[in-house]
């Protein structure tokens, strides 16, 4: 590693680490949602710890809310916008991370990620995506996401069954199958952007520790390299995919420029997978862990839908989002300056009492779970939301109808990041298999 990403690591994220563990030490809320591993253990004890200090709670150096109707509102709200990864860093630091910063890179929190624009940039960018994405498109998908899970199923049947780790037979392969459709990434290739993708998970949080980081710009620089290289063999030959599509896309006459696909295509794959392996993990761990709720789904399969709500309610694959005011704000019965971040805990807010009864109980039978927050909302409401929702529904149904005798056989181990949650590793007993229910 060279002196350059020494100082970028220091300015983006060792300054940070270093205030964040000892304001976790002395209970600073911000400090511990950065530093403190209980709050990645315990995501609804530390949303309750933060709801009774009030619903907009300021931080060292950023506001926090677990309220829902206060995340619902700013998310939506023309005075606060998207903000870049050091962007609010302060005056020395700031300057620092923009002169060492690897120029030209994709990253999914700096433009022209759709993450981190506003209109109209971001109207434009939607406007393309949405004009692939239709909802024709994505109910197509819903029968390859049938196939693919079946196909993986019987695989891990031909191998006898037994304990698996399901993140790396199942829960990983099935959204990396179908994205891969979806942007043309050839089979041979897929183990790589598995490989991307687990190096660069960590890029969404702030804090990393020196190893992280290295990790990190390891899978950044890899994922920037092949999908360069990919973008330019679909312009060459362009295939039946959807992203071959979105090459040929175009907005009145304006297409994305080759920075604004690169980043569009990265988002795509990245968001595509990454929330999609997070969703399928927490969605077996839980139902292992709550096998009342399992035997109901089973004896009634049409609750499956309202299940994979519940499961994106109470075990959010993203935890949190931020928000920056635009001007000063009353929010809450507080003034949020202009420049000040507020970040919004999607996990305390999908465990509001005053939204969900019982918040902390998981209950497929909840009229209300699909109020969650774990898809955004707004302008920025995730595209992929419909078929995240169907890789969920037909993946776990197909998981547990094939395995219905499944159990957990060992611990696992969660990923090590904060805005995104779930399993690295998750060791399951199948049990006896079932024929596939259906194809």
């Amino acid at each position: 590693m060279t002196a350059r990403q020494r100082l970028h690591w220091f300015a983006l994220h060792g300054v940070i680490r270093g205030l964040a563990s000892f304001g976790a030490r002395r209970g600073e809320p911000q400090g511990r949602l950065i530093a403190d591993p209980t709050v990645r253990a315990d995501p609804g004890g530390f949303a309750d710890e933060l709801r009774a200090r009030g619903r907009l709670v300021r931080g060292r150096a950023a506001w926090l809310t677990p309220d829902h109707a206060l995340a619902h509102q700013l998310l939506r709200s023309d005075d606060f916008a998207v903000t870049a990864i050091g962007k609010t860093l302060p005056g020395p630091l700031g300057w620092v991370e923009q002169k060492t910063m690897v120029k030209g890179r994709l990253h999914p929190l700096l433009p022209p990620s759709m993450l981190s624009v506003e209109p109209p940039e971001h109207t434009r960018y939607r406007k393309t995506v949405s004009s692939v994405f239709t909802t024709r498109a994505v109910a197509a998908l819903r029968d390859r996401v049938q196939q693919a899970a079946t196909t993986l199923m019987d695989d891990i049947d031909a191998d006898g069954g037994g304990t698996v780790d399901i993140v790396e037979r199942y829960c990983s392969q099935l959204p990396v199958t179908v994205i891969g459709d979806i942007i043309g990434v050839p089979d041979h290739d897929r183990p790589r952007i598995l490989e991307y993708g687990e190096l660069a998970a960590p890029s969404l949080d702030i804090g990393l520790s020196w190893e992280q980081y290295q990790r990190v710009e390891a899978g950044l620089d890899g994922f920037n390299t092949w999908l360069t290289e990919h973008i330019g063999r679909l312009r060459a030959n362009p295939g039946d995919d959807l992203m071959s599509q979105l090459i040929d896309a175009s907005d009145d006459g304006a297409r994305l420029d080759d920075e604004e696909l690169l980043a569009t295509a990265g988002l795509v794959l990245a968001a595509g997978f990454e929330t999609t392996v997070n969703l399928l993990g927490n969605g077996i761990r839980i139902l292992l862990e709550h096998p009342d709720q399992l035997r109901l789904l089973l004896a009634e399969p049409d609750r499956w839908p309202m299940a994979v709500e519940e499961i994106l309610r109470l075990e959010s694959p993203v935890q949190l989002s931020a928000r920056l005011a635009k001007t000063d704000t009353e929010v809450a019965g507080r003034t949020v300056k202009e420049g000040e971040l507020v970040i919004l805990y999607l996990a305390g807010a999908n465990r509001d009492p005053e939204v969900f009864s019982d918040p902390h109980r998981f209950d497929i039978t909840r009229e209300n779970a699909g109020k969650h927050l774990s898809f955004s909302g707004g302008r920025h409401f995730c595209l992929g939301a419909a078929l995240a929702r169907a890789e969920g529904e037909v993946g776990l149904r197909t998981f547990f109808e094939r395995y219905p005798e499944a159990s957990l056989a060992g611990a696992g181990s969660r990923r090590d990041t904060r805005v995104l949650r779930g399993w690295a590793t998750l060791p399951i007993s199948l049990g006896q298999a079932r024929a596939a229910v259906r194809s």
